[in-house]
């Protein structure tokens, strides 16, 4: 009997811990940096917090699938929401929150010379300069798949093939590129943009691929929180700390 009123006790002090952890939210691993800080400022505004997990949005996609429990999904491109939705696993088929860059960036002592129209880093495939080339996965990341359309428009993917380090994800190409892993990298312009990055880099012309429209959704459960969260990236303060990292506003 006494056991039984020690764990009652003990489930009602649980209890509202338990009901005010704060929603978990999936987002692309290119919006590390820039989430971050969206965090914190809609804490200041708010009073509300959420903890993110970062990873390849496909990879996310497998998890929201195998059960985990986000409330809230930014995705690096719209087709994975989309997925989702037709599976019933979200609120509806999402909004667009921005427009996403890619970059190529060479690390300080890199010998690849990186200009927007890509001329250094075709001369590098072509005389065998260049050994070691990062992109993320793109089967998995969108910024991956992005970077094989622009090689594949300037003829160089089969050239790349052999020479490239391929990250699981945006974040872990992006610390390839940059950390002497290799000659350089294709990368989200919005980790260029973010604390700390040293080295060169050329925004890729955006013509080169399909638009980066990075689209989020509120999943099945979502909470208060969650949405108010949702509803804040997509106002001025949220939209904002996007702009800062180089997203552009999403079509309307």
């Amino acid at each position: 009997m006494l056991r039984r009123i020690f764990l009652a006790l003990l489930l009602l002090v649980a209890a509202p811990a338990i009901a005010q952890a704060p929603p978990a939210v999936a987002a692309a691993a290119s919006l590390r940096y820039t989430l971050d800080e969206a965090a914190a400022a809609f804490a200041r505004d708010t009073g509300k917090s959420v903890r993110i997990t970062y990873a390849a949005s496909g990879n996310l996609v497998q998890q929201i699938q195998n059960g985990a429990p986000y409330q809230l999904f930014l995705s690096a491109d719209e087709a994975h929401v989309f997925k989702l939705a037709e599976q019933k696993l979200a609120v509806d088929r999402g909004t667009a929150y921005a427009v996403g860059r890619l970059a190529l960036v060479a690390p300080p002592g890199s010998r690849l010379v990186v200009d927007p129209k890509l001329k250094g880093l075709t001369r590098a495939l072509t005389d065998g300069s260049l050994k070691k080339l990062a992109i993320a996965n793109p089967e998995t990341a969108p910024y991956g798949t992005r970077t094989r359309e622009v090689l594949q428009r300037l003829e160089l993917w089969k050239l790349a093939q052999p020479r490239l380090v391929v990250g699981e994800n945006i974040g872990q190409a992006f610390q390839f590129a940059t950390t002497g892993g290799a000659d350089g990298g294709f990368v989200s312009l919005s980790l260029v943009l973010s604390p700390g990055f040293k080295g060169r880099y050329a925004v890729v012309n955006d013509s080169w691929h399909q638009p980066l429209v990075q689209r989020m959704v509120l999943l099945k459960g979502a909470g208060a929180d969650a949405r108010a969260f949702h509803d804040w990236l997509l106002g001025p303060k949220g939209q904002a700390v996007l702009s800062r990292y180089g997203y552009s506003p999403p079509p309307r």
